[in-house]
Order: structure tokens, then C-alpha cells, then sequence
């Protein structure tokens, strides 16, 4: 039931932004994420349409590490049929257009999403990291040695 009225949420998130005295409701002020689509958190945004938003990573991995999110609230990538067509689209489209913007194309770049919590997914809205700007690891798929999480 939740996950149906989540997108209604995130489209009374956009409306209160520009309505200030509206209420948000609880599902959406717990979403730092959220809270930053509708501008009542700070963020270093880079890149803005209709449909997502990029923004620099507060604790960055690599020398570029920015954030790419849907406008509308899905927790994970698990969720993506729940996204319009136009918006997952979107999704892709601004991770390839901030690596561009970054000068990442040449020398390549990495598009991660983490999904749930074995995958150590820190906030529970769908983000795909952009990161790059210098030699990453190989091996960025390696599992914790014996039992540390």
C-alpha cells in the first residue's frame, strides 16, 4: 500500500517547496533525499530536469562522486517499475551527461546503485553514484573479510 502512495508524497514534497506553509507528509520529511528535492536541505546540485536531480556526494569515494536521484520517491532500484518510463530514462540519461560535464568520458567512469541492505544501501531512495576522475580499483566488488559489515 505504502509504495503506491509514496509518488503522491514526493508530488506534495515539489508542491509544499513552492507552498511553504503546507505540511510534508511523514514518509517524505524522514528522505534526506526528499527533503533536498524540495529544497528545505542543501545540496550542490549540478544537474536539474523535470525528472531527476544531481548533486556532489557529501562523503565522497573518488575525486568525482556525484549523485543521481529521482524527483519521485522509490526506496531502491527494486522499485524501478514504479518510475515512469520518462524518469528511468532520465536516470540514465543524467548519470551519462554529469560524467560528461565532469570531463569524465574520455577516461571513463563508474555508475553505481546499491540495492538494500547486503548491499550497504545508506539512504532507502533510489541514487545511482557517478563516480571517476581518476583510476578506480579493479576489484569494486569484494566482500568484507569474514564477517565484518
Amino acid at each position: 500500500m505504502m509504495r503506491r502512495i509514496l509518488p503522491l508524497y514526493c508530488a506534495v514534497a515539489l508542491f509544499a517547496s513552492q507552498n511553504p506553509s503546507t505540511p510534508l507528509p511523514k514518509a517524505v520529511t524522514d528522505c534526506i533525499f526528499c527533503k533536498i528535492v524540495a529544497g528545505t536541505a542543501p545540496s550542490r546540485k549540478v544537474y536539474e530536469d523535470k525528472y531527476v536531480l544531481a548533486f556532489w556526494d557529501i562523503r565522497p569515494r573518488a575525486k568525482v562522486h556525484l549523485l543521481v536521484i529521482p524527483k519521485q520517491h522509490v526506496a531502491s532500484l527494486s522499485e524501478l517499475d514504479e518510475l515512469p518510463v520518462e524518469t528511468r530514462a532520465a536516470l540514465l540519461s543524467a548519470c551519462v551527461r554529469v560524467a560528461k560535464d565532469q570531463g569524465l568520458l574520455e577516461n571513463g567512469f563508474r555508475v553505481i546503485s546499491n540495492n538494500g541492505k547486503d548491499a550497504n544501501q545508506s539512504v532507502f531512495h533510489l541514487h545511482f553514484h557517478v563516480v571517476g576522475g581518476e583510476k578506480l580499483r579493479e576489484d569494486a566488488i569484494s566482500k568484507d573479510p569474514a564477517g565484518k559489515r
